[in-house]
């Protein structure tokens, strides 16, 4: 098994203007019970972990209808769950999502002028690699 890679820069400033990260750190934290309301209930958990070669096509396209999609990519970010499809994300995308959601400057929309705040407390970054 090979050892995924840290995204790149260009990668994680991308992943700060995407709407699913954005919509997660609205949500999170908002809906404790997000998980019984989720369409993934219905279908086969398979489907939101396919093998490393198969599309995850299915699964996105499920995410992308449901109405907890937000909380459930939080969750994910939260707790850094590297595998599967959670929020209409693949492990890729959350891994530079990861960073963003973690990371030294946080989203645009999240930053006062001395740095990155979430839920009013200032984030001090985190060397990574360590």
């Amino acid at each position: 098994m090979t050892r995924a890679r840290m995204p790149r820069p260009h990668e994680v400033a991308a992943a700060r203007r995407d709407t699913r990260l954005l919509r997660a750190m609205h949500e999170r934290q908002q809906d404790e019970a997000w998980r019984t309301r989720g369409l993934c209930q219905s279908v086969d958990p398979e489907t939101f972990f396919p093998a490393p070669n198969e599309p995850a096509d299915a699964a996105i396209a499920l995410c992308h209808t449901c109405d907890v999609q937000g909380a459930c990519l939080a969750w994910a970010l939260e707790v850094g769950d590297c595998y599967g499809v959670w929020g209409g994300t693949t492990p890729r995308e959350r891994r530079a999502m990861l960073v963003a959601w973690r990371g030294e400057h946080g989203p645009p929309a999240l930053t006062d002028a001395a740095g990155p705040l979430v839920r009013g407390r200032r984030l001090t970054p985190v060397p990574l690699g360590r």
